[in-house]
């Protein structure tokens, strides 16, 4: 009998209609396209506007796409796991509505939480779960609302974020497929770097931290950008060498869409050309937990069985980290 791996079976996307550019920020901040792009490689992002609508409206489009995709009756899913760094509200699980609304009225759900690494990280747990035997059918997806949480007068992060959605259903492989070898990890060291500093339990929200904008995502730039470019390199080119793959072994690479110069980076270190890294940041930004899951939306024609891929991916906390997963269909 073959060892049962977890593959990924099909793929879904959404992001919203309203596109802001580079030339729109130009008239809202203090800031230029050139430098933009330069700096960053975004030409554009798209932004959730309709008033009532949060990151579950993004994952529910998604996980939809994914399902009509598959022709999957959702009620055939064990799991819905939602990989998320704004949930719709506090203490009520995203997931766990979103699983509802879709009908997969037999799983159980919940949210992970891991920054930009949300979606790679739980992309462990959807293996971990398939490949035990006790769930069949799981459902991750990676889904932001980033616009809620950024403040549109601080150039730093105002630049870099969108909203968007994508979801991958794991189902079991015997033909060797799926996902093949991670390497996960984190250092509390960035906690300072990358966060929201008031909402949480040390410093509750309040009149004065509503006045003084500490809802709103901080970024130190230069900090964030020295650990995400020598780790997510770092990782990227271990989990090459543990499997004993070279560059030309490599189909894709399918990093986490932060900035174009830590991509380029990373598929350096990995001895990459160009044609083979997944990049979307230049349309839709980045999408946090979303990043991933669209690589594989927009590049699945793309896709060949057997296809080696190798995610990585660089996340507040900091949290990172590279698998590598070998195409199914």
């Amino acid at each position: 009998m073959n060892k049962k791996t977890a593959a990924i079976t099909a793929v879904g996307g959404y992001v919203p209609d309203f596109v802001l550019t580079n030339k729109l920020l130009e008239t809202m901040v203090e800031t230029t396209d050139e430098w933009i792009t330069t700096r960053t490689g975004i030409k554009e992002r798209r932004i959730l506007k309709e008033e009532g609508q949060g990151t579950s409206f993004l994952a529910i489009k998604a996980a939809e796409d994914a399902l009509q995709k598959r022709g999957l009756d959702p009620s055939e899913i064990d799991l819905v796991l939602m990989a998320t760094a704004t949930p719709d509200m506090p203490v009520a699980a995203t997931g766990t509505y979103v699983a509802s609304q879709i009908g997969a009225v037999n799983a159980f759900s919940y949210d992970l939480q891991a920054a930009c690494s949300s979606f790679l990280y739980g992309m462990s747990a959807a293996a971990s779960y398939i490949e035990s035997g006790r769930y069949k059918k799981i459902l991750l997806i990676g889904a932001d609302k980033m616009s809620s949480i950024i403040d549109y007068t601080d150039r730093t992060t105002c630049i870099i974020f969108g909203d968007g959605g994508g979801a991958v259903l794991f189902e079991a492989n015997e033909e060797g497929l799926g996902l093949q070898d991670e390497h996960l990890r984190t250092d509390g060291v960035g906690r300072q770097f990358l966060k929201i500093e008031a909402g949480g339990s040390i410093l509750p929200a309040s009149e004065e931290t509503v006045k003084n904008k500490q809802h709103f995502v901080f970024q130190d730039g230069k900090s964030v950008f020295k650990f995400a470019v020598s780790n997510m390199a770092d990782v990227s080119t271990l989990i090459m060498e543990r499997n004993g793959l070279t560059h030309e072994d490599v189909n894709w690479l399918v990093p986490h869409q932060a900035n174009k110069r830590i991509i380029n980076a990373t598929a350096n270190r990995m001895g990459l050309d160009e044609s083979k890294v997944m990049m979307n940041i230049h349309r839709y930004g980045n999408t946090t937990s979303a990043t991933l899951p669209l690589l594989l939306h927009d590049y699945e024609k793309q896709l060949k069985k057997g296809d080696n891929l190798i995610f990585a991916a660089f996340g507040g906390g900091f949290t990172w980290g590279s698998i590598y997963l070998k195409w199914a269909y």
